[in-house]
């Protein structure tokens, strides 16, 4: 009986395991504890604030896209008081805003926020904001899901308490597993709640007990074998690559997109109207108001249904446009299909649109690309 290369392998053992966490963690530049938990970033998302929230807490949740949201569910349904900071999706918080929210609650001691929004393509000011919060002495919260790999991700830097980071995205690599970085004051916090998870999936409690204070020489259960090699075999491949090579690739792919929307014509143009508020990882464009954009993104697909092309989610889906191009779609290619398809897509509409110029101006956008790839990759 033949047997296929990702069945039959060996377990992963618990020193694997370790190193694994310890090559995230230099992805990260952090010396906090990392947990890699077994399923996709809503796992440690939820559970560290499950873990670090609860009745006595003054939670600031900063909204500034559909994640925000959830976040704040989430504190509610722990017992937080939660004071939200919502800004319009197109554009991002500022770390003066932050600064007015503690000056009106002093007593605000956990802060919940998103770095870059795939949903929405924005991007927040961590450093700056994390400045504000440390002075503050409220815990840190971040969802750095969709920005680690797109653009730089440094919680000790930036003094967070709880960052968590997903590989599905810009890291190019698998979903089924996710990591946290804990800083002791964190654990405190969490050995301190009693409602915190305990025995349970979303525990990170369970992890520190088990794992870390055991000094990681035993699994607290069987591992994800196969996301965990492939988890692996991302961040071996940004390692070899360069961090610095691939949040260049990201961004040049940002700018070359923002750069060609302008310039295609036919009513599109960006979403986040600033271009220093927009995420590397994704970019959102507004369609024509006569326009639905799930429509556009159908059409548009099938000239190449490969294009990293997705209409907006929810409400989303009448006037927005993301292009995807995080990951393996962050490229040249890429960036030159997609605006070719969706040219074709307005034009089919009876709209003007100049596909030529939009190519050129794409190109005159995309910067050098990383050491080791071709300019048209």
């Amino acid at each position: 009986m033949s047997t296929h290369p990702f069945l039959g392998l060996a377990p992963l053992s618990a020193a694997h395991f370790a190193s694994i966490e310890d090559r995230v963690a230099r992805l990260l530049g952090t010396t906090q504890d990392v947990v890699i938990m077994q399923g996709e970033a809503l796992l440690p998302l939820e559970g560290a604030i499950r873990a670090a929230a609860g009745f006595g807490t003054t939670a600031l949740n900063v909204v500034t896209g559909p994640y925000g949201q959830t976040f704040g569910d989430w504190l509610r349904d722990c017992g937080a008081t939660v004071i939200d900071l919502a800004v319009p999706f197109h554009t991002a918080v500022t770390a003066g805003r932050i600064r007015e929210a503690f000056a009106a609650h002093p007593e605000i001691d956990f802060v919940s926020l998103v770095h870059a929004e795939a949903a929405t393509g924005n991007t927040n000011p961590v450093a700056e904001i994390g400045e504000a919060v440390r002075a503050h002495g409220a815990l840190f919260y971040l969802d750095a899901v969709a920005s680690i790999g797109a653009e730089p991700v440094l919680p000790d830097a930036w003094g967070v308490d709880l960052c968590v980071i997903g590989a599905q995205k810009a890291m190019g690599g698998p979903a089924g597993v996710s990591a946290v970085s804990v800083s002791e004051r964190a654990w405190a916090r969490m050995a301190a709640n009693p409602r915190a998870p305990r025995h349970s999936y979303l525990s990170l409690l369970d992890w520190k007990q088990r794992w870390i204070d055991g000094g990681r020489t035993v699994l607290p259960h069987a591992p994800a074998q196969l996301e965990m090699l492939a988890l692996e075999a991302c961040v071996e491949r940004i390692e070899t690559v360069g961090l610095d090579a691939v949040t260049a690739r990201h961004a040049a792919a940002a700018a070359a997109t923002r750069a060609g929307a302008l310039a295609l014509g036919g009513g599109l143009e960006p979403y986040v109207h600033d271009a220093a508020q927009a995420a590397p990882v994704a970019t959102t464009l507004r369609v024509p108001s006569d326009t639905v954009a799930a429509e556009l993104v159908a059409r548009a697909l099938a000239v190449d249904p490969a294009l990293p092309l997705a209409a907006g989610g929810g409400a989303l889906a009448k006037e927005m446009i993301r292009v995807n191009h995080y990951g393996p779609d962050a490229t040249r290619g890429a960036v030159r299909g997609s605006l070719t398809a969706l040219g074709t897509a307005l034009a089919a509409q009876g709209l003007p649109v100049d596909v030529p110029g939009a190519l050129r101006a794409a190109d005159n956008g995309w910067r050098r690309p990383e050491p080791g790839r071709s300019a048209d990759e």
